[in-house]
């Protein structure tokens, strides 16, 4: 017989499923030969399928009522790689939370109030996940978990104020000022790492003006959004990213979105990553000096 058209295409079945295909001598003979592979109790797979992390979150949660969580949530919403070491799952209070070989389940009142589905699995919201993997000990690291929060809401798979929300009722998560103060940020407009850089290091330092982030422009039917812009000013701040913003390509269009938004009435300041990491001082006073002028120009009072 052939195991894997007895397996099906997912790569994995259950005893059940397939003691209804073969018999229980047949099922033990190709676990004993190595054609099949126990991933879980009462859960079996091809050799091929077992070394697939996706087979193990499914088998992990086959015949359980949880949801993956924590780190394993966050991979299977492809914003963290599939992290090493156990399989993490919720299930609701009063439900046994008894794991098994490379799985860890937790409970939780609320496990399965926001229960999503991703490529058919189980598993909480974005931001239940955030706020669980922050609070853990386990991987991913912190700074992995800070950077899906930020990626999360750049591709418009959760909101800020999910994530506040999210906290708000998660009284008991270790550093949790630090994760409210991200929260903040990407609530105020920021949308990577660079801009939270520059916000905290430049724009916001001490007897630097007022702006607004994430403030869209419409010119010829086109809409831009600046990073940062100086409405009385009428300037904008473009905080590049290395990568991005180094390519060829990308600076011939930078060139002709500054020129399309200078046709009505913006000027744009732009901050390399180096630059803007490295001499923040600078900025500053770059920033400052090309807003004072913009600023008497536009109310008429002439340059000297």
């Amino acid at each position: 017989m052939d195991v894997d058209a007895v397996v099906g295409e997912r790569g994995w079945a259950t005893r059940a499923e397939l003691l209804g295909r073969i018999s229980a001598r047949t099922l033990s003979t190709w676990v004993t030969g190595g054609r099949l592979v126990r991933v879980q109790p009462g859960v079996f797979a091809t050799p091929a399928a077992a070394r697939r992390w996706r087979v193990r979150v499914a088998a992990a949660l086959a015949g359980r009522d949880a949801v993956a969580s924590h780190g394993t949530a966050l991979a299977l919403w492809e914003l963290v790689p599939p992290p090493a070491g156990p399989v993490h799952l919720t299930v609701e209070d009063g439900r046994s939370a008894r794991g098994s070989a490379g799985v860890v389940v937790h409970r939780n009142s609320r496990a399965c109030t926001d229960r999503r589905r991703v490529t058919g699995l189980p598993v909480t919201s974005v931001e239940r996940a955030v706020v669980d993997a922050w609070g853990s000990p386990a991987p991913p690291s912190r700074a992995e978990v800070r950077a899906a929060a930020i990626t999360a809401v750049a591709r418009r798979l959760c909101r800020p104020a999910d994530l506040a929300r999210e906290l708000a009722v998660s009284i008991r998560v270790p550093q949790r000022a630090q994760l409210a103060t991200l929260v903040g940020l990407l609530a105020d407009g920021c949308r990577s790492e660079l801009e939270i850089w520059g916000c905290t290091h430049v724009l916001r330092a001490p007897g630097m003006p007022a702006f607004v982030q994430q403030r869209r422009v419409t010119v010829g039917g086109r809409t831009f959004v600046l990073d940062a812009a100086y409405e009385e000013a009428m300037l904008a701040v473009e905080m590049d990213g290395a990568a991005w913003h180094g390519s060829s390509r990308q600076r011939e269009s930078d060139i002709r979105r500054d020129s399309l938004l200078a046709t009505v009435g913006w000027q744009t300041l732009r901050f390399s990553y180096r630059r803007l990491t490295g001499d923040p001082q600078a900025c500053r006073r770059d920033v400052l000096a090309v807003y004072e002028t913009r600023r008497r120009v536009l109310r008429g009072d002439g340059v000297r």
